[in-house]
């Protein structure tokens, strides 16, 4: 198929958009005292200390917090998948197995609730990138179909920046967006950062249903099903075993 109109470069906006104080799992004592962070390493991932007992997330809240949804609802199996763009494990992740749930999605096996969390900041150079991109992944969300969701949410994890170093403006998300298929409103709405907040405040939510599930171990990437933490090895079996599950 041939188009010979060509899509308009997005303006980008100047924005008054200030990153969010993150919430519980990391505290700040501001006026120059001290900032708490208590970090760990756990299976490559990345993980926040919170002091809760283990439990279960509210599964309504999880049902519209997610970030986007991908997958029938009459799907036979829902996990909450939690992410951040900046994570290079949730990366790792992605790269493994990311194949294998996109075909149990399609093939009506099982529905996705992707939540983007944005603890991340900090470890991009601009210090808003987590957020910036969650934002990304809203607007194409709200605006696009699955495959191009799905897409969207591969690109952004090839092209992760380094940790520390020179992240992607919004100019170069929403030209991400575009290489996937997105329209020119949807790149617009990224180049905007218009969804930014939004993003924020289901990250927010989604934070503290993960907390409640693993004992306030906020760490991505985590898998959830029922409200409770899924075991996630690197590689497809684990999506094999899962969806082979109570299916006798």
């Amino acid at each position: 198929m041939s188009n010979k109109k060509k899509q308009s470069v997005p303006k980008v906006t100047t924005s008054k958009y200030q990153p969010r104080k993150q919430s519980s799992t990391m505290t700040y004592v501001l006026g120059g005292l001290a900032v708490v962070l208590i970090a760990a390493v756990v299976i490559g991932g990345i993980v926040w200390n919170n002091s809760r007992s283990n439990g279960e997330a509210d599964t309504d809240v999880l049902a519209t917090s997610s970030t986007f949804t991908v997958g029938s609802a009459t799907a036979p199996h829902t996990i909450d998948m939690f992410e951040d763009f900046q994570c290079p494990a949730c990366r790792n992740l992605e790269q493994s197995s990311g194949a294998a749930v996109t075909d149990a999605v399609n093939s009506g096996q099982l529905q996705v609730r992707y939540h983007m969390l944005t603890f991340l900041n900090k470890q991009s150079g601009s210090g808003t990138y987590s957020s910036r991109a969650a934002g990304a992944m809203k607007c194409v969300a709200d605006s696009e179909n699955q495959d191009v969701q799905l897409a969207f949410h591969s690109k952004l994890f090839q092209v992760q920046p380094q940790e520390g170093g020179q992240d992607h403006d919004n100019a170069a998300l929403a030209g991400f967006a575009k290489d996937v298929g997105a329209s020119d409103a949807t790149q617009q709405c990224i180049a905007d950062g218009t969804q930014v907040r939004a993003a924020e405040d289901s990250a927010e939510q989604s934070q503290t249903e993960l907390a409640n599930a693993t004992g306030g171990q906020v760490g991505t990437p985590s898998v959830l099903q029922d409200g409770k933490q899924v075991a996630v090895t690197q590689g497809p079996q684990w999506v094999a075993d899962l969806i082979g599950s109570n299916n006798s």
